[in-house]
């Protein structure tokens, strides 16, 4: 089993609370999300692994047991297209746990409008496979979240 740290210090939110559909009906797979601290701060790595796709919005990291774990920086950020966020990894890059991943700053999405929460998702793994004793409390950068 791989420990699934907090990318990020805020408070743990089941994917249900989540403000998009998608992430919320754990389309993209089961989860938790973090409901960021305001100010500038720089997302780490969930897992060791591979980077195996980054976006200044979103990245994602293949764990050696082969879990893809994906990071999304707040919803629909997308739209922003890179605007206050510093991708600090490159795709292909092999990470630790807690290696820095992207720069940014969660009260800039909020002033555009935009949620930030940061939903942390096991890709194509079954729904309800994950849960997180974190869940409804608060977690510091690199507390587990759950196992996969």
């Amino acid at each position: 089993m791989t420990a699934v740290l907090s990318p990020c210090a805020g408070k743990v939110l089941t994917l249900a609370d989540v403000p998009d559909a998608v992430f919320a009906g754990e389309m993209v797979g089961p989860g938790v999300a973090i409901e960021p601290e305001g100010g500038p701060s720089t997302v780490v790595s969930p897992v060791a692994g591979r980077v195996v796709k980054i976006h200044p919005h979103a990245f994602v990291v293949l764990s050696p047991g082969g879990a893809g774990i994906l990071v999304h920086l707040g919803i629909d950020t997308n739209r922003l297209e890179g605007d206050g966020f510093e991708v600090l990894a490159s795709e292909g890059d092999d990470v630790e746990a807690g290696a820095p991943m992207v720069a940014w700053d969660p009260d800039a999405v909020v002033g555009h409008g935009l949620s930030a929460v940061v939903p942390v998702v096991v890709m194509d793994a079954p729904k309800g496979s994950v849960t997180s004793p974190l869940a409804g409390g608060t977690a510091q950068t690199g507390d587990e979240l759950f196992r996969v």
